[in-house]
């Protein structure tokens, strides 16, 4: 089979790696043996088409969306995989969305005896409503500061114990408590947990019943600054749904670290004080004896696009199946911009792309394997995980029989390395998997260097993994074979500071892809070996996605 030479022929690239007394002329030699077309010499083509200015930068429901999603339709059709949708005959499963237009958002202003100054918007406080209507208007609720805002039974926490937020606004940090203290022993230490993510903070807020619920925005927790949260268009897509939101609070928001101490002045305290009570053990829920009002009017509008779904079906069991996934969306163009106009996301997340398609036409070639292989092309992640979310919603099989699945997003095109970097590092023993086969690469598998900033929740695989997958989320390294860590951190470096979401992430001829033709080659061996046994993988033992998958468990008897 095509992996087994690939991993002969990665064997002998990684005498690179091996001992310090081996010629240069031999090194040379080993590494030039990895060729940027060993595991589908068509991986390029499809890179270099998807990223083209003809594809318009593939925004969900465009003109060059429909591009994007014929061109990966067409190939999967070519190659006989089974449609998602077989009455119809099509790889299509459409995505509906609405697009939330806030046109005039107030100033979040508040009533008391020792009531601060109103938080102007943008600059001082970030609002939106997450709900489909007209207008929301918040008036006199009462505030209340939660800690965390997290309810996680598993690590024995809960900041609204005892309270009763409904109708009330509730403010709380960002991130989660492990990263605060630095404790590994509390949450996941310096790993941001799924409880530290903004998103989870207003899901949590909903379920509680708040009308209103800001998160207090610290650039170290958060990963990114200020600019980030209120600089960029306050336009948000969300799925089209029945009943409109109306189960979300009304209002969702940031407010600035100098907003919050103004905040918890009303109560003779400031951010740090107040950090330091949500992180004793007898934490309770602090009102701050102030009223809270804003308003935010709307437009919206509702759009349609499309997941690409392609599976191969199982010979013995056809529900079990592992899952391949990449978004094939990106930023589309911007006409205002004369020099550039299109984002092309070549990196991201063509890359990921194209390597979901040659995944798919590898294992179209080989003989039926016993579980089905799920090829989903997934859309809108760069609107906020959509198109995932929609699958996870309505999964073409049912997810409790789903093996495991990979995720591939920015692929490695700056050569071979001797690391593969783990995103989300000892959350499943997916990762035996991949130590294994890269280990038969001569290579090893490292944690990704900056776990607090939580990337394992911002990309598709998510919204399996907090359904129960156990989901694997890897990339090439750092560890260039030639040219060594401090190059590639550099690439690395350059690619975030000038191309990532820019007219900038543009194919490139002269990228060495003969790095994600290693990295291919370990996916289609991970995927290889469990859609060909009996085996399934587990979360690690108190992951907060652990419980999700124990409650299907009767589904995988």
């Amino acid at each position: 089979m095509k992996y087994v030479i690939l991993g002969a022929l990665s064997l002998s690239v990684l005498a690179a790696c091996g001992p310090a007394n081996e010629s240069n002329k031999e090194t040379d030699k080993a590494v030039a043996d990895i060729q940027d077309s060993a595991f589908n010499p068509n991986y390029r083509d499809y890179l270099k088409t998807l990223s083209s200015d003809e594809f318009e930068g593939r925004a969900p429901a465009s003109a060059g969306g429909e591009k994007t999603v014929s061109f990966i339709e067409n190939n999967f059709r070519e190659w006989g995989l089974k449609p998602y949708d077989q009455e119809n005959d099509s790889y299509r499963q459409p995505v509906p969305l609405v697009k939330l237009m806030p046109y005039k958002v107030s100033s979040l202003s508040f009533d008391g005896e020792s009531a601060p100054e109103s938080m102007k918007y943008r600059t001082e406080m970030m609002a939106w409503t997450p709900r489909v209507v007209d207008e929301v208007k918040v008036e006199n609720s009462d505030v209340v500061f939660v800690g965390y805002g997290i309810v996680a039974p598993e690590y024995d926490w809960n900041d609204y114990e005892g309270l009763d937020v409904e109708g009330k606004t509730v403010v709380m940090l960002v991130n989660d408590p492990g990263y605060a203290t630095g404790d590994p022993e509390l949450f996941n230490g310096n790993a941001m947990t799924y409880y530290g993510r903004w998103t989870y903070k207003f899901e949590e807020a909903a379920r509680q019943g708040a009308e209103a619920a800001f998160v207090v925005h610290e650039t170290g927790p958060a990963g990114y600054g200020w600019g980030v949260v209120a600089g960029g268009s306050p336009v948000r897509f969300d799925l089209k749904r029945e009943n409109k939101n109306m189960d979300r609070s009304a209002i969702e928001g940031w407010i600035t670290e100098e907003s919050a101490n103004s905040l918890f002045a009303t109560v003779g305290k400031d951010l740090e004080q107040m950090r330091e009570l949500a992180l004793s053990g007898e934490f309770k829920p602090q009102p701050l004896n102030i009223e809270a009002s804003l308003t935010v009017q709307n437009k919206f509008e509702y759009l349609d696009t499309n997941n690409v779904i392609g599976y191969i079906e199982g010979s013995k069991y056809p529900e079990e199946h592992v899952i391949y996934m990449a978004h094939h969306d990106h930023l589309g163009t911007d006409p205002v911009r004369e020099d550039d106009p299109i984002y092309n996301g070549a990196q991201d997340n063509a890359s990921g792309t194209a390597a979901l398609m040659a995944m798919a036409e590898q294992f179209a070639k080989d003989p039926q394997p016993e579980r089905s292989i799920v090829f989903a092309a997934v859309g809108a992640e760069e609107s906020g995980l959509l198109g995932s979310d929609w699958y996870a919603s309505h999964p073409m099989l049912p997810l409790g029989k789903a093996v495991g699945g990979i995720n591939m997003d920015v692929m490695n095109v700056y050569g071979p390395m001797k690391d593969m970097v783990v995103v989300g590092y000892g959350n499943s023993s997916m990762e035996d998997y991949l130590k294994r086969y890269v280990k038969a690469q001569d290579r090893y598998v490292a944690p990704e260097p900056t776990p607090e900033v939580g990337s394992f929740y911002r990309s598709d695989h998510f919204n399996l993994a907090k359904r129960g997958v156990p989901m694997l989320y890897a990339k090439g390294g750092n560890d260039h074979v030639e040219k060594g860590r401090e190059w590639t951190e550099e690439q690395r470096a350059i690619f975030n500071r000038d191309a990532y979401h820019k007219p900038a992430d543009e194919f490139d001829e002269n990228w060495d892809l003969r790095g994600v033709q290693q990295d291919m080659s370990v996916f289609y061996s991970i995927g290889n070996e469990l859609a060909n046994s009996r085996e399934w993988p587990q979360w690690a033992p108190g992951n907060e996605f652990e419980a999700a998958r124990k409650a299907t468990e009767d589904m995988r008897k």
